[in-house]
């Protein structure tokens, strides 16, 4: 298990955020934490702790009228640590060369690949021809059907177990569910055309009040290529319960709840846990 550090960006500014509440109407979401640093920053800090593989989430769309000031702060941090850091959010096959040219490691990519509800293989295809395999990270970050955020964008009944309890992925900074589920075969498969996993456990995520268990045990089994798990993570017994479960191989970030972030966990505590 690695510690993979982590830097989102929102409204130009890093912050930490309740995943489930973000929306891009008006730019909104509910804040855990806004710094008074730059992503340059918490990059360098990075780079002088020798932390490779975290990533840089630009947390606001395109359209946006703060796009431009978040993605020139995902810039910044890039170049502050040229091959240490990937960068997602928005990412296309067009805007992809961009980011690594500025020093990112990989591109970061959901929303281009599932649209309207589905996984389209074609868009799959051209993020792989434009990136490569090998630089091309998947975020598969999920909700529950219980967990709807009543928004109008949740996939009919019909399209989910009696149960409740499966996993579906989410696009569009969280906003929108799938018909997809996260499960052992959707994992073996997306394995051949990505380096790396990150999966955000959205219903948790930023709330600081435990991780997915059942969630993080399914990854453990299943994931065969890095798989970055993000999502409720607030003290040392949960990362015991995350290094068990998900069996020594899935790799950790932790947002709201370590120190850097208006949290109770120390950065050093956390980087001398890990090693």
């Amino acid at each position: 298990m690695k510690f993979r550090p982590c830097i989102d960006i929102h409204n130009g500014k890093v912050k930490q955020i309740v995943g489930g509440s973000l929306q891009d109407k008006g730019n909104k979401a509910a804040e855990n934490f806004v710094s008074f640093q730059d992503a340059a920053f918490f990059a360098q800090l990075y780079k002088e702790k020798r932390l490779k593989g975290g990533h840089i989430i630009l947390l606001n769309p395109p359209g946006s009228e703060y796009y431009e000031k978040t993605r020139e702060q995902a810039m910044e941090a890039l170049k502050a640590y040229p091959g240490g850091l990937m960068a997602g959010g928005g990412i296309t096959p067009a805007g992809a060369e961009d980011f690594l040219k500025a020093g990112a490691s990989h591109v970061i990519v959901t929303s281009y690949v599932f649209r309207e509800g589905k996984l389209h293989y074609d868009r799959l295809g051209e993020m792989v021809a434009a990136v490569g395999k090998e630089r091309l990270v998947l975020d598969l970050s999920c909700r529950r059907k219980g967990n709807c955020p009543g928004n109008g964008h949740c996939p009919e009944d019909g399209r989910f177990s009696e149960n409740g309890r499966d996993y579906y992925i989410v696009t569009d900074r969280w906003q929108n569910y799938t018909s997809v589920k996260l499960n052992e075969d959707t994992l073996e498969e997306l394995s051949d055309y990505c380096d790396e996993f990150l999966i955000h456990a959205v219903d948790v995520e930023g709330k600081a009040q435990g991780i997915e268990q059942e969630l993080v045990a399914m990854l453990g089994k299943a994931c065969r290529i890095p798989t970055t798990y993000a999502g409720g993570v607030h003290n040392f017994e949960d990362l015991e319960k995350l290094k068990t479960l998900g069996r020594g191989r899935i790799d950790v970030t932790i947002g709201s709840a370590l120190d850097l972030f208006g949290g109770n966990m120390k950065f050093s505590d956390v980087l001398a846990y890990i090693k």
